[in-house]
């Protein structure tokens, strides 16, 4: 939906671009993840995430008036990205490679789904569920419950542990949802 505003409004205004950024550094570490394990669907579904978000940053940054920042950050991440496969790949032997990437991609992505506790803390004072998506909500909750039964079915605890996070607080959104309903809601 932030693309489709991007598209229709061709503008960036109220809408933040550290999440693209992330979600595209956490599908590249989990497509590098992927390609040292040899699992198909990892590296599959992160390189099409990968892609996506990358077009999400080029039209953020086509439209976003204040052209430096955006491409501080991205240049930022390509850094960070580059230092990581020289670790991963120079740094670590390839006994542990896989385990050290692993445990790196399991924080990123507890980071990513524990980042909007800060909003459920805005619900829960405003007692409005008007900052969050529904639909997001959803698709976190179907995404982190899918690649929790993968990685169960794997037995591979880096794919498993940190999605039971997104499971937790995609739970407490609805919850949310449920308590303090749309047509409940009070302005700010």
């Amino acid at each position: 939906s932030d693309l489709r505003q991007i598209l229709a409004t061709k503008s960036v205004e109220n809408i933040q671009f550290l999440p693209f950024l992330t979600t595209d550094a956490n599908n590249l570490s989990w497509l590098g993840y992927g390609c040292l394990k040899g699992d198909g669907t990892l590296i599959t579904v992160n390189a099409i995430g990968a892609a996506l978000q990358t077009l999400y940053i080029l039209v953020y940054l086509y439209y976003s008036p204040a052209k430096r920042p955006v491409l501080l950050q991205v240049l930022l991440l390509l850094a960070v990205v580059v230092t990581g496969y020289g670790y991963f790949t120079i740094l670590v032997d390839t006994g542990t490679r896989l385990a050290h990437l692993g445990l790196f991609c399991s924080v990123f992505t507890i980071t990513m789904y524990l980042s909007p506790l800060a909003d459920l803390a805005k619900v829960v004072r405003s007692k409005s569920t008007r900052c969050l998506s529904f639909p997001l909500t959803v698709t976190t909750f179907v995404a982190s419950s899918s690649w929790t039964l993968y990685g169960l079915q794997l037995h591979d605890p880096y794919i498993t542990v940190p999605n039971v996070p997104g499971i937790v607080t995609s739970l407490v959104r609805f919850w949310l949802f449920q308590r303090y309903r749309p047509e409940q809601d009070k302005p700010y």
